[in-house]
């Protein structure tokens, strides 16, 4: 659904419209809900917003893993939404991450990772997010954010930013951030002339943005707002990733 007020755009997904998959991985299973062209799926109107690539809600089963492969020249920002992550890499066993918890790493000239769900008896769900670098062939690194939910309590938390000193750096220009909105509160953002925001509601809801509402797992493109609003309907849980959008970026 797009809305259209003058230069402001905004186009809602309702959860039914953002691809669904599911397979057989290690020791398990996984149900992703993918918002952007990856891996087989291919929408011309979803392969990217701005510097952003992808960005993945997966679930694994008790105990699964989704096995070593490699990846070369990417930004990735890993966010733990239920149960306890782990992260590996051709160096072994590695961070593990809580729910709200944040990773950020440089994949630069090349990594091999892997993602596991480090609970036994329960399901894990992260979002991930892919960018596109501002260079080639960096140096690989990982740097993880311990987040309490007090800390995004009402307010947008930066969790990872390539502008903000109290956020994990990050080699694109992105900023992802966080909150954990109660019932009633609302939140008053902005963007700068030629950048874009992308809403998901990771749980709770509905929220309302400039007065469209968006349920739980549903996401909005922001394209054109210097002034929006989102309000909870009911306790909420929500990332807001902004980028620029001069990156031969489809908006329609």
């Amino acid at each position: 659904m797009k809305f259209s007020t003058g230069r402001e755009i905004i186009i809602v997904r309702p959860p039914e419209s953002i691809f669904q998959a599911e397979g057989e991985i290690e020791n398990g299973t996984f149900h992703g809900r993918w918002h952007f062209s990856f891996d087989n799926y291919h929408d011309r109107e979803y392969t990217h917003f701005g510097t952003m690539r992808v960005f993945n809600d997966d679930t694994l089963s008790p105990g699964a893993t989704w096995p070593l492969h490699p990846h070369r020249n990417i930004e990735v920002v890993t966010y733990c939404a239920d149960g306890v992550f782990r992260h590996a890499d051709q160096q072994g066993e590695g961070n593990i991450l809580k729910k709200g918890w944040v990773q950020h790493t440089t994949v630069g000239r090349g990594m091999w990772h892997s993602e596991i769900n480090d609970q036994i008896d329960e399901p894990m769900r992260f979002i991930q997010m892919w960018f596109l670098p501002a260079e080639s062939d960096l140096e690989p690194s990982l740097q993880i954010k311990q987040v309490e939910k007090t800390e995004r309590l009402n307010r947008l938390l930066a969790l990872v930013s390539n502008d903000d000193p109290n956020a994990l750096p990050i080699a694109s220009d992105a900023r992802v951030h966080a909150s954990s909105l109660e019932s009633g509160n609302k939140l008053a953002c902005g963007l700068e002339a030629g950048r874009g925001a992308y809403l998901y509601v990771v749980d709770g809801g509905p929220l309302r943005l400039n007065g469209h509402e968006i349920p739980a797992l549903g996401a909005a493109r922001i394209i054109g707002s210097k002034e929006f609003d989102i309000t909870a309907g009911n306790d909420v849980e929500l990332l807001l990733v902004e980028v620029p959008l001069a990156v031969n970026n489809r908006i329609s």
